[in-house]
């Protein structure tokens, strides 16, 4: 199993979205390097859902339910999309202010590369978000 974290503006679609549909496809990316994250997504693989722009916070925890395929909102290219499904809620959201503060979360890629949409965690990284969430 891997670890991965998606973004989404809450305006756009929220982690309370995410709750009431029970489970979405995750359309809409349009970078290579996210796509390439979306095609190494396995069904069972653990995801942290991330509030960007407003609340720039780790607030919920989906899996994968369905692996890669055609991106159904794109009109060229070779866009895909997972489908995801809620887990749980964080305890408490973690902050983005409070993820570059923890040193031995230095590396992620949240922090070294900010704007990527769709991105892949580690055990030891997803673990520490996870205490972080208890506290």
């Amino acid at each position: 199993m891997k670890y991965w974290l998606v973004k989404s503006e809450p305006s756009s679609y929220s982690w309370q979205s995410l709750t009431a549909d029970k489970k979405t496809a995750w359309t809409g990316v349009r970078n290579f390097m996210a796509r390439n994250n979306l095609k190494a997504m396995k069904s069972g693989d653990t995801v942290l859902f991330y509030h960007s722009v407003t609340e720039k916070a780790v607030v919920g925890i989906a899996k994968v339910v369905k692996e890669s395929y055609p991106d159904p909102t794109a009109t060229e290219g070779n866009w895909l999309c997972v489908d995801l499904a809620p887990v749980k809620a964080l305890k408490n959201p973690v902050t983005l202010e409070v993820i570059k503060a923890e040193k031995s979360l230095a590396q992620m890629v949240l922090v070294r590369s900010s704007r990527l949409s769709v991105q892949p965690v580690t055990a030891e990284e997803f673990e520490k978000i996870i205490s972080l969430a208890e506290t």
